[in-house]
């Protein structure tokens, strides 16, 4: 098995692969600094010849952008696939093993095997496939922007749809982050099974648990 890792150079268009001659699937992760809801994932194989202009890191784009781009790569990726790790596993195993996590299963999830993943960030575990991890991945290589994208869309559906379960909290504009409203609303209300109890909801004198 083989990881090696690279840092972002400056470039002004995103790069079509990372490895030359082999099936890459490039991979992102969402919602990773979220007090609630479950961190996604995504992985993306994207033709050689893939090209779109506006393209980019998801955190670049507008919502609409975003869900405009998720048609295009669900209609032309050679395969994708979206995938979750939930807060009670979050919990459990900490969010840098779930973010981890929920990419490989992402990556398992793929109808194409990919021979090589490129990985958004500086951190993956041993994995049969070889990997690259490139900082600031999603700003770099289009198959890691493709991904942020799913990862990012998706995860904000969910958020969305436990938000109208859950309406005091405000998930529908916050997406779980922690935002002021979204802080105030755990301080008069309390967590939810949503949230993430291993996480700073608020200081430890404004917040009070039954165990």
């Amino acid at each position: 098995m083989r990881i090696r890792r690279n840092v972002k150079r400056n470039n002004i268009l995103l790069k079509a692969y990372h490895t030359s001659g082999v099936i890459e699937a490039g991979c992102d992760e969402a919602g990773r600094g979220c007090l609630a809801g479950p961190v996604f994932a995504a992985a993306v194989i994207l033709p050689k010849d893939f090209s779109n202009d506006l393209l980019n890191d998801s955190k670049q784009l507008t919502e609409r952008q975003r869900y405009q781009l998720r048609t295009v790569i669900e209609r032309e990726a050679v395969a994708w696939a979206v995938a979750e790790c939930s807060a009670a596993e979050i919990d459990k195993q900490n969010i840098l093993r779930c973010s981890i996590l929920a990419m490989q299963r992402a990556v398992e999830k793929l109808s194409v095997r990919p021979e090589h993943l490129i990985i958004d960030g500086n951190r993956w575990y041993p994995y049969p496939i070889p990997a690259d991890t490139v900082v600031k991945g999603d700003a770099t290589y289009m198959s890691i922007a493709a991904a942020s994208i799913l990862a990012k869309t998706y995860r904000d559906d969910r958020m969305k749809a436990l938000a109208k379960e859950y309406p005091a909290y405000g998930w529908d504009k916050n997406m779980g982050y922690p935002s002021k409203a979204h802080r105030e609303a755990i301080r008069l209300y309390g967590p939810t099974p949503h949230h993430r109890m291993t996480f700073r909801l608020l200081p430890e004198t404004q917040l009070m648990l039954e165990f």
